[in-house]
């Protein structure tokens, strides 16, 4: 499972006009009986993890969790922010046949609560398998069909992660004459460029 900023929200997925607070988090036993903490992005993104391996998906290698949270050198949300002013969340991955497929939540305040509804949602939908109802869940999931996950500032520079600024600035300039819509690009080519090259500038700060 892998992390990408900023969000790539799916084509066509309306957003959320009012955001909530949620009632996700981790209860731990203490001398005193139990207590609920608030749900980290670690633990909620391991609960998407799981639902996710219990649907026959590759977590490891087919899944994409793309939020405003930006990444530190090793990929993962960095610890030193606050919540950003979108905390909508989209999750990409590719069945076991092999389909593209998104789900996204912009449903409440926090980011980790969001990544947690998801998995509650695919706990909820997998309920309908345990059930005997396959080729319902089939159908459920028919409208979850997703464009290609988005690509990391990386791969699109085509460079290795965490390089510095130089080696940055260079791949942007070389790839910019081909991604510009005056030579020949697109302006959603140019778009994807400007992105990466400023995700990845600032992941060296």
């Amino acid at each position: 499972m892998t992390t990408a900023y900023p969000l790539a929200w799916p084509a066509g997925w309306r957003r959320t006009g009012t955001r909530k607070r949620a009632m996700f988090g981790k209860t731990e036993r203490s001398g005193n009986g139990t207590s609920k903490k608030t749900l980290s992005i670690a633990e909620a993104m391991k609960r998407v993890r799981a639902e996710l391996q219990r649907l026959g998906v590759d977590a490891a290698n087919d899944v994409i969790v793309s939020t405003n949270l930006k990444l530190n050198l090793s990929g993962m949300p960095r610890g030193d922010q606050g919540e950003p002013a979108d905390p909508g969340v989209a999750v990409y991955w590719v069945t076991k046949e092999g389909v593209d497929r998104v789900m996204a939540l912009d449903t409440y305040t926090r980011v980790a609560d969001n990544i947690a509804a998801v998995a509650a949602s695919l706990n909820a939908m997998r309920a309908i398998e345990r059930q005997g109802g396959a080729q319902i869940l089939d159908r459920a999931f028919a409208g979850f069909v997703a464009l290609p996950a988005p690509r990391s500032c990386w791969d699109v520079l085509g460079i290795k992660p965490g390089s510095p600024a130089t080696v940055v600035q260079a791949a942007y300039r070389e790839r910019l004459r081909a991604a510009h819509p005056d030579t020949g690009g697109s302006d959603a080519a140019m778009s994807e460029l400007n992105r990466a090259r400023d995700e990845a500038m600032g992941a060296g700060r």
